[in-house]
């Protein structure tokens, strides 16, 4: 077991602004997290968008900028959703693992699509 990082990009589809990173994957946690400076690189003003109070791990509670919409990529995949300005690293939750259909391997600290739904993501619906 260790830690898992994915390369990934992400982009603002109405300014067509791109960044390829590098993030660590948590499956505990749940959203998608981006650091201060990779907003600023997407051309978001932290302090002019809309917040949201997260739950830290330690308990605490947090209220966070949030920005989007953006658009995640990982290999031939993609999801659109907002993003929690915080940490010192991207972050790569749960949400965007269940809505690309991905799947963490934490004995080979790899990030692979599905399987079972190699060529097309599939997402449960109840």
């Amino acid at each position: 077991m260790g830690i898992t990082y994915a390369g990934i990009s992400i982009e603002i589809l109405f300014q067509k602004r791109r960044l390829e990173l590098r993030a660590l994957v948590d499956s505990d946690s749940v959203f998608f997290t981006v650091p201060a400076h990779v907003a600023f690189q997407l051309g978001f003003d932290s302090t002019e968008v809309g917040t949201r109070e997260v739950v830290l791990s330690d308990g605490s509670r947090k209220a966070v900028p949030m920005i989007g919409p953006i658009r995640v990529h990982f290999f031939d995949r993609y999801c659109d959703l907002s993003a929690l300005v915080m940490g010192d690293e991207p972050l790569f939750g749960a949400v965007p693992m269940e809505m690309m259909d991905l799947v963490l391997n934490p004995s080979t600290q790899t990030l692979t699509v599905n399987p079972s739904s190699p060529f097309v993501p599939v997402a449960l619906a109840k």
